[in-house]
């Protein structure tokens, strides 16, 4: 999908909630989108592989894991320009514009040759994006579609603080509101429905006592 063809109700949402929050993001985010180094410590990318996120965000995690495996080649999507600018903005200053790439573009539907030039990765990671993109689901269907076989797809996004106390629940989902995101109740069900119409395994994690949710979704080979 072209730039010019993006759902454009969505892009310039996340533009408008982004074009200040963008310079802070990271330095608040730390606090509450936990999970995510967890994620990026088991992509256990192979030697020379490829590694496409989707909804890359300010490429604060692009730029870990591209650290975390300097042998590997990296992709990042995300359908918001405001973002996009702060990542190519970070990549370029932590000197990782030969190893990193970025584009705009849907999670939902999305063309990887066309972006990247490139149809299929050893890595598919979506870390706290499901959470904000209407239709996600159609996000982790493309995401096992662009992986090459015995690829995996690893998601990490706020679960449904099963074991935390209700208060806290409530707190945090009115927070999460004013930013437009949404916990995904059927997150775990989808994942797993995925992973069996597919012939994929599949593992999860509840970390944090449900504070957030951890998925590995493997092809076969």
């Amino acid at each position: 999908m072209s730039t010019t063809e993006l759902p454009a109700s969505h892009a310039e949402l996340m533009d408008g909630v982004y074009r200040w929050q963008r310079h802070i993001y990271d330095l608040t985010r730390k606090y509450y989108l936990l999970g995510r180094d967890r994620l990026i410590d088991g992509l256990d990318v192979p030697q020379g592989g490829t590694v496409l996120e989707l909804g890359c965000g300010t490429g604060r995690n692009i730029a870990l894991a591209a650290r975390r495996y300097p042998d590997a080649r990296f992709f990042g999507l995300d359908i918001s320009a405001e973002m996009l600018e702060t990542a190519s903005a970070a990549i370029a200053r932590e000197g990782l514009s030969d190893k990193v790439r970025l584009s705009r573009g849907d999670a939902t539907d999305f063309d990887a040759r066309a972006l990247f030039g490139i149809a299929q990765f050893d890595r598919v990671f979506v870390s706290y994006s499901l959470s904000m993109i209407p239709g996600w689901e159609k996000t982790v269907s493309a995401a096992l579609a662009a992986l090459a076989p015995g690829g995996s797809l690893h998601v990490v996004d706020f679960g449904q603080q099963e074991g935390l106390p209700r208060w806290f629940r409530a707190l945090l989902r009115g927070w999460l509101r004013k930013f437009h995101v949404a916990p995904r109740a059927s997150l775990r069900d989808v994942l797993e429905s995925e992973s069996q119409r597919t012939g994929a395994t599949f593992r999860f994690r509840t970390l944090y006592r449900g504070y957030a949710w951890l998925g590995v979704i493997g092809s076969r080979k």
